[in-house]
């Protein structure tokens, strides 16, 4: 007997408005992957001295003011990581100009920060998980 899996035909498919809907309500920031998961990682391992909310060129996640330096943790998604990343089959199209944007916006904000005497530090949500890779890169940077 042959059995076949029937979970993907009963589930609904959300139409393009109804889509566009759920996307839009996705936060860019204190989002639990990405930004709350550091604050934990910060905390566990005692790193202190960041600020968030800091009003500087291109909005980082975190700013050690201290140390000059800032601190942007990029959802694998949003930011087109190498490992991560997979297109949308939906209006491919749309989502690579996208995301080609938001990874030359990235750039241009760290070449930014970097002329205004600043040291650039970025994670990849995917790293997030090993916290004592994550805590370790941090006390370097800060330490150097």
């Amino acid at each position: 007997m042959i059995r076949h899996n029937t979970y993907n035909l009963h589930r609904k498919i959300p139409t393009t408005p109804q889509r566009s809907r759920i996307m839009s309500a996705i936060r860019g920031k204190g989002n639990k992957s990405t930004e709350v998961r550091l604050i934990e990682i910060m905390r566990k391992h005692h790193i202190t001295g960041w600020r968030r909310n800091w009003q500087l060129s291109g909005n980082p996640d975190f700013v050690f003011p201290e140390y000059r330096l800032a601190v942007f943790v990029d959802g694998c998604f949003w930011h087109g990581c190498s490992r991560c990343y997979k297109e949308p089959r939906k209006n491919a199209e749309f989502w690579r100009e996208k995301i080609r944007r938001n990874i030359s916006r990235d750039r241009r904000n760290g070449r930014i920060l970097k002329m205004e005497g600043w040291r650039v530090l970025r994670f990849w949500e995917h790293a997030l998980k090993s916290d004592g890779a994550v805590a370790n890169r941090l006390k370097r940077v800060i330490s150097g």
